[in-house]
């Protein structure tokens, strides 16, 4: 049975694993949303392990582990997306043909970087919004639940506000919260997806990152004015 896999976060822009197709559509019946806290534990059994099974990754995909998304801490989770179940609701991103050759590797791949994620479900995609009809049944979908027993990284929803400040604190191995965030924004455009959720989120932090910017120089130059 050929693979298929769906991505609606990092996995859009990096697959980190090779694949013979990748195809542009949706599913049904969920939307996307900054709920799922992304924290890096720095001990040093943890950093040890990581560098392990990312040197064999790599080894395994030809130089490239991809994008582990490890955006905060856990003094400063980040944010990155999760899928809640919604009627009505779509979610844009993008869908992976792996062939059985690459299969183990993909899926090793997957396994460490979607390590925070609790569920695996497999849905209907689709990529023409016309049609009733799938393009491709039983995608294989990774989803951070709403459960804390089982997903102790859950943050669950936030105003707007106080999302963006978290997103703009943040920061992890894989480098600032925010950074993420664009890159989702920039590759959902590149098909013309608008979302709300994630656009909103964007021009929030942008807001913060120049409010913050502009109280800095002005505390700059006040200090210049009274040396």
């Amino acid at each position: 049975m050929v693979m298929w896999v769906f991505g609606y976060g990092s996995l859009i822009w990096k697959a980190g694993f090779r694949y013979e197709e990748r195809l542009v559509g949706f599913i049904h019946g969920y939307r996307r949303v900054f709920y799922q806290g992304r924290r890096e534990e720095f001990t040093l059994l943890g950093m040890c392990f990581s560098f392990l099974l990312i040197s064999l990754l790599l080894c395994l995909n030809g130089g490239d582990a991809g994008s582990t998304d490890h955006r905060g801490t856990p003094s400063f989770p980040g944010r990155t997306v999760t899928l809640e179940a919604t009627a009505g609701e779509v979610c844009w991103g993008v869908a992976y043909r792996i062939s059985e050759e690459d299969e183990k590797t993909a899926l090793e791949s997957l396994e460490v970087r979607e390590k925070q994620y609790d569920m695996k479900v497999y849905l209907d995609f689709f990529t023409d919004p016309g049609s009733g009809s799938p393009s491709v049944s039983g995608v294989m979908v990774y989803v951070a639940s709403a459960d804390k027993y089982l997903n102790k990284n859950y943050l669950g929803p936030a105003s707007i506000e106080e999302m963006a400040m978290q997103i703009v604190r943040a920061r992890g191995p894989s480098g600032p919260n925010r950074e993420y965030l664009f890159h989702l924004e920039d590759a959902l455009a590149e098909f013309g997806c608008e979302d709300t959720h994630v656009s909103d989120l964007a021009g929030a932090v942008r807001r913060i990152i120049m409010e913050t910017e502009a109280g800095f120089c002005l505390e700059e130059a006040s200090n210049g004015l009274v040396k």
